[in-house]
């Protein structure tokens, strides 16, 4: 029988390209959940994929070098991080660490990273991943002498989360190397249980967005995963995930039981990634998206703006959220030291609240109660967004309902490929 690449990368546990048997840690059939959850004091916790992996004594990634792609959110639930207990545990072999954007200990802020150098830990060695991608990336793997490289970081849920195209370009990379890609599940903060916004046109691929996703995808990493080798790699990667148990795709983060470890410098709380996906598009602006404050993304403003900003975003009657007139001074980034006028979102009811909806709403009122906003002249705006649409429909009068419109088609068409990657029901 005949199956597509779709197909066989969709069906088992261990996936790659070649068919393999699936390991227990990763069987089951997709849509069922493999293994029983965590229990703490009688309530459901979730067990992330580097649980299930330790569990079943790393049989895995027995007999190979291994080197994990992760941050310092890759921790177990009672807040170790899992290199440190790799390092520790003689049923593994791990030999190198690869750190992202932020870097591996988490030491550097946005756009930046902590370099090659030698963990004081552990004394492995710490290679940096950060703006490489392709023969560079994998010429970094080469010379660090793993067999398999592991990955194992939190994402945020945003097609913009730069740790979602490290771990695509880390898949590419590693195929192109030779190496077993092993991707550790963990949750999607803010629910997988649908994709929204607009999806990217290839023409605006950058490193905050390599492929046509959705803005707020709905998915975990290793469905991630998944979707890039069977969609978007030209050549897929050996690839193999180890699924989470317990998690249900209604799950918002704090119903895991599992502890939050901000990401990134400016995503300090799980409130913060609730309303990322939509606010971080005001990065595309002249307002602060509200870096150095203790509520970025959630604060946004600029110098003259007033209550009207508020106001007019109240009028939206966007659901589950609500909008305060705020005045605050960023201790860094837009108006560094400077007072600001503009709203702070407070959402009351997060399963009727729409991110990406709401973040246009912002932009449309913004645009029209502010004389003085602009877009960044480098038009960031459509690298967020993944094609000029939504600027230029704001920009000729367009309402939320209108720009929000503009991209059903796409989306439509983008869930139904979506719909064949997912691993929990």
């Amino acid at each position: 029988m005949g199956l597509s690449r779709r197909s066989l990368l969709a069906a088992g546990g261990a996936l790659g390209a070649v068919a393999a048997t699936a390991h227990p840690a990763t069987a089951g059939t997709p849509g069922r959940e493999a293994g029983a959850p965590g229990r703490e004091n009688g309530r459901r916790r979730v067990r992330t994929g580097f649980e299930r992996l330790a569990a079943d004594g790393y049989a895995q990634l027995a007999g190979q070098r291994v080197g994990v792609v992760t941050n310092p959110t890759g921790v177990t639930p009672d807040a170790r991080h899992l290199v440190d207990v790799m390092h520790a545990d003689e049923r593994v072999d791990l030999t190198a660490v690869f750190g992202p954007e932020h870097g591996f200990r988490g030491t550097a802020q946005a756009g930046g990273s902590e370099g090659r150098y030698d963990d004081p830990a552990t004394g492995l060695p710490v290679y940096d991943t950060y703006l490489k991608s392709g023969q560079p990336l994998a010429d970094v793997f080469t010379a660090s002498g793993v067999d398999t490289v592991v990955f194992d970081v939190q994402d945020a849920g945003a097609r913009f989360y730069t740790y979602i195209w490290t771990l695509y370009d880390c898949m590419e990379a590693a195929a192109l190397a030779g190496k077993r890609f092993v991707v550790l599940d963990r949750p999607n903060p803010v629910t997988g249980r649908a994709a929204l916004g607009p999806v990217l046109d290839r023409a605006f691929a950058t490193f905050v967005g390599r492929e046509p996703i959705a803005q707020a995808h709905g998915m975990t990493v290793a469905e991630l995963a998944l979707l890039f080798n069977g969609e978007f790699l030209a050549a897929p990667v050996a690839l193999e995930t180890v699924r989470m148990s317990g998690w249900r795709r209604s799950d918002f983060f704090d119903a895991t039981g599992l502890p939050w470890v901000p990401p990134s410098p400016n995503m300090p709380t799980p409130e913060t990634a609730l309303v990322y996906s939509g606010t971080c598009l005001f990065e595309g602006t002249n307002l602060s998206e509200g870096r150095g404050t203790t509520r970025p993304f959630e604060l946004l403003g600029a110098e003259g703006i007033d209550r009207r900003w508020a106001e007019a975003a109240n009028a939206l009657g966007l659901p589950g959220v609500r909008f305060r007139e705020a005045y605050f001074a960023p201790t860094f980034s837009k108006f560094q030291g400077r007072t600001v006028g503009g709203v702070q979102l407070h959402v009351h009811d997060r399963e009727a609240f729409d991110p990406v909806r709401t973040g246009i709403g912002l932009l449309v009122t913004a645009r029209r109660s502010w004389s003085g906003f602009a877009w960044r002249p480098d038009h960031w705006i459509d690298k967020l967004t993944g094609s000029t649409r939504v600027r230029t429909l704001i920009d000729a009068g367009a309402d939320t309902d209108e720009v929000v419109g503009a991209w059903q088609k796409d989306l439509a068409a983008f869930r139904a490929v979506r719909k064949e990657y997912l691993l929990y029901r």
